[in-house]
């Protein structure tokens, strides 16, 4: 590793000091983290001396990244990606973290590029955990005895830290849900849609979006989509315009559904809009899902009414908890279409009377919460704020640089791409702390033959994982933006009732969806550089040839089997 060694000692750049500076404090910040909250911080911590200074061997470390092949092509692609992006340097504590808490990456040798589907864990945050769980007795929280306190205690720090962590007003609570879909149904069944009224969202929505219109059409309201460009992202003064066209009239409840960011185009759309929306009197939900994982948002700033968000996307786990962080003022305006165990005071039985309890947010729990889960929601956050700082900086290099290189392969028999991006572009560079990226981290794409045809999702898909490579392909549950990068947005007028995704796919002629590979907490170089190895062998005509025979045999024994 000898050219990336020999780097630690070149001249800085004034970029690159003003990094290091920022850096600086950053890591004064993580050397103030009690290493009880986390036991892995300690390993980070305990190489950062009193001033927050770098010592001389973890600079070598971080021009090393983990699990670096010795092969000289890889240190070359790695000394040519540090000269292009050298500010990549400068988050090489998540290196450090990746090597201390996710040494299951190395052990078992796979490529993580599927973010977007969920972020993986630190193995502290479970150990913590555990321990705490194996230390503690815990009570349902509808009781008053002493574990039950203790739960109840425990849930309320969670309620609080999530607040916090969103700079949430003082009029915000937090409901707990199983995941973000189940928020935004939460908002979908009790909002008072009604003739009149409208429910306003983008076509490029996740399908939890999506269902919502199901309870606005059947209370009567109209529905529209917002137009998506071609690789995503909204036309502002026409969106301005439809949610103008269809306000609130005659006092009839109007609702507008935002994506954050499109977990298929990789567009993120300005939360600004929401307070657009709102001065015309509309009500606004945010899908905060895909966005909260790799950039802060704050509600003091973008006073949405709601917004959904699942803690597994954005630390990992736990899986099963998502919540609605909420205006007490819009839960006055939502009626429950039912009550339950855990939302009521008094029920009379028989009889039609029922008194709802007094805390807003248990109006809209159902049931007993996850109380066993939810004080791992403190420590998530505690963890994710730390680091959130440096991925916009990290992601935003390694974004462009896969970009670049994927768009440079060639087929080798007559020069044709072999990849065609389909979603949008970052045309901003972070190169500083404190700095957010124009979009996402994610890149939608498709595999071409030599002739321009597609190939296979299901095929690029099943050699990925034979290569121990981690990515997601298909429509993602996100059919409006998968329509418009694909390019098919007319072909969504040849469905009719009953019609499945094989069905429409001979209608259309090919397999749909795309494949996506999305960066997140602790993507590396090595990383990128394995799914740019991967891409590559699509472009040898007899090593795709190889490859397909594999495939090929593989579905033969599937079948032979069923």
């Amino acid at each position: 590793m000898g050219n990336s060694h020999s780097r630690s000692n070149r001249a800085r750049s004034p970029a690159v000091k003003r990094a290091q500076s920022s850096t600086s404090r950053l890591l004064r910040k993580l050397s103030c983290i009690s290493a009880s909250s986390l036991d892995g911080l300690s390993d980070v911590t305990t190489e950062i001396d009193e001033k927050g200074t770098i010592r001389e061997r973890d600079r070598l470390t971080a021009v090393t990244p983990p699990g670096i092949d010795p092969d000289i092509e890889m240190d070359n692609a790695y000394s040519d990606f540090i000269d292009a992006y050298p500010e990549y340097q400068n988050t090489w504590i998540v290196d450090s973290l990746r090597r201390s808490e996710f040494t299951r990456l190395a052990h078992s040798g796979e490529t993580y590029v599927d973010y977007m589907g969920g972020s993986l864990y630190p193995e502290s945050l479970v150990r913590s955990h555990s321990d705490f769980l194996t230390r503690s007795v815990m009570g349902n929280t509808h009781s008053v005895s002493n574990s039950s306190r203790l739960s109840a205690t425990r849930v309320a720090e969670a309620r609080n830290a999530v607040l916090r962590y969103f700079k949430a007003p003082a009029d915000y609570t937090v409901i707990f849900t199983s995941n973000a879909t189940a928020a935004l149904k939460l908002v979908g069944e009790s909002y008072p849609f009604s003739p009149g009224g409208s429910y306003v969202l983008g076509v490029d929505s996740h399908n939890s979006l999506n269902g919502i219109r199901k309870f606005a059409s059947d209370g009567g309201a109209r529905i529209r989509y917002l137009r998506s460009g071609r690789h995503g992202g909204f036309d502002e003064a026409e969106v301005k315009s439809v949610l103008s066209d269809h306000s609130p009239s005659d006092c009839s409840p109007c609702l507008f559904g935002l994506t954050g960011l499109s977990n298929i185009s990789n567009s993120k759309y300005p939360l600004s809009l929401s307070a657009y929306a709102q001065s015309l009197g509309y009500h606004t939900i945010l899908d905060a899902a895909a966005l909260a994982a790799t950039s802060p948002i704050s509600l003091e700033d973008n006073p949405v009414d709601a917004m959904a968000i699942s803690f597994y996307k954005m630390f990992g786990f736990p899986t099963g908890v998502g919540a609605l962080v909420v205006k007490e003022s819009f839960l006055k305006v939502l009626k429950r279409p039912w009550f339950s165990g855990g939302t009521v005071d008094v029920v009379q039985v028989p009889g039609s009377l029922v008194t709802m309890t007094h805390d807003s947010h248990e109006q809209f729990e159902d049931g007993t919460i996850n109380y066993l889960v939810l004080p791992a929601i403190t420590q998530g956050i505690r963890f994710l704020s730390t680091y959130m700082p440096f991925l916009p900086v990290r992601l935003s290099a390694l974004l462009r640089y896969l970009t670049s290189q994927l768009e440079q392969l060639r087929h080798d028999v007559n020069g044709a791409p072999v990849v065609r991006i389909l979603s949008q572009r970052s045309m901003r560079r972070v190169k500083e702390f404190g700095d957010q990226s124009d979009t996402g981290f994610t890149i939608s794409m498709i595999f071409l033959a030599p002739d321009g045809t597609m190939i296979s999702n299901s095929f690029v898909e099943y050699t990925a994982s034979q290569q121990k490579i981690s990515l997601r392909t298909g429509c993602v549950c996100n059919p409006g933006g998968a329509a418009v990068i694909l390019g098919i947005e007319e072909d969504m007028n040849l469905l009719y009732p009953g019609v499945t995704l094989k069905d429409f796919e001979r209608r259309v002629g090919r397999e749909l969806g795309v494949v996506r590979i999305s960066l997140g907490l602790v993507s590396s170089f090595a990383d990128v550089y394995k799914v740019m190895q991967f891409a590559s062998a699509f472009a040898s005509g007899r090593t795709r040839m190889e490859l397909w025979k594999v495939w090929d045999e593989a579905r033969s024994r599937h079948h032979g089997r069923h």
